[in-house]
């Protein structure tokens, strides 16, 4: 049998403590994790449990107090390459069009930086067909103030995977949205990362979210945040909103809710 192949995230032994001496706060405490290529992980847990810090930790925007984070089998010693980020706010400018605040990476991130001038029409084309395959074809042309939030998160994703990303961070991103706005956006997910095949780390207070579009969901344990549970969700794809009520799925949601409330006991 040929080797297994090396994950593209992996952390090992991870602990983060922000402050110093006395004043110090253990927010992360020996955390391991492994996520192979291609992977739709999500991680829930308790408010203030390092969800979002571990995040930080995977992208380099934050060095470890200990132990080791590597990307593509090197070890993270600064901000990484090939991410893509979308967050609870849609954080689109509001002066520039919904088709150029999608196409704002390519002004920054190399190789495209270098290409858009002379590739213009090739990059707004690009543009153009990731926002008709969220259903947002037709609202290139608007400005965020005049789309609804969850046509604002699905320009965010859109944004956040212009640049053919390999590693997608979701903090959150639906959050803020009503229940029918965030179920559709599952949907939409879900088949932006069957088409595209992207590695995804969602962080989610949503439990029937994480479980809905994750093939593995950790859970951490209140501060300082380790993980305490790694639930594989072998449900099959594509999943619809009736998946949600099957005894299966229900049966998983209820268990990782189990999980987390031992951390309240």
């Amino acid at each position: 049998m040929p080797p297994a192949a090396s994950p593209l995230v992996e952390l090992k032994n991870v602990s983060l403590a922000y402050g110093e001496g006395r004043d110090a706060t253990l927010a992360l405490g020996d955390a391991t994790m492994s996520i192979a290529q291609g992977e739709f992980v999500a991680v829930v847990g308790p408010s203030g449990c390092g969800k979002s810090t571990l995040m930080k930790l995977v992208t380099g925007l934050i060095a470890p107090t200990s132990g080791e984070v590597r990307v593509r089998d090197a070890r993270v010693t600064g901000p990484i390459r090939g991410v893509g980020m979308a967050f609870q706010n849609s954080t689109l400018m509001p002066w520039r069009t919904t088709r150029d605040n999608v196409m704002l990476p390519l002004e920054v991130v190399e190789p495209h930086k270098r290409r858009l001038r002379t590739d213009r029409a090739f990059y707004f084309d690009k543009a153009q067909k990731l926002l008709a395959s969220v259903g947002l074809g037709e609202f290139g042309d608007k400005y965020p103030w005049q789309l609804s939030g969850g046509m604002q998160q699905r320009a965010n994703v859109c944004r956040a995977l212009i640049h053919e990303p390999q590693i997608l961070m979701l903090d959150e991103p639906f959050g803020a949205l009503d229940a029918f706005t965030r179920e559709e956006l599952w949907g939409i997910l879900q088949q932006l990362w069957l088409e595209r095949r992207f590695t995804a780390v969602l962080v989610t207070h949503d439990l029937r979210e994480a479980v809905f579009l994750a093939d593995t969901v950790y859970v951490m344990s209140r501060r300082p945040g380790r993980i305490v549970k790694i639930r594989t969700v072998d449900l099959p794809r594509p999943r619809r909103l009736e998946t949600t009520f099957t005894p299966a799925f229900v049966d998983i949601v209820h268990e990782l809710r189990e999980r987390i409330q031992l951390e309240h006991a």
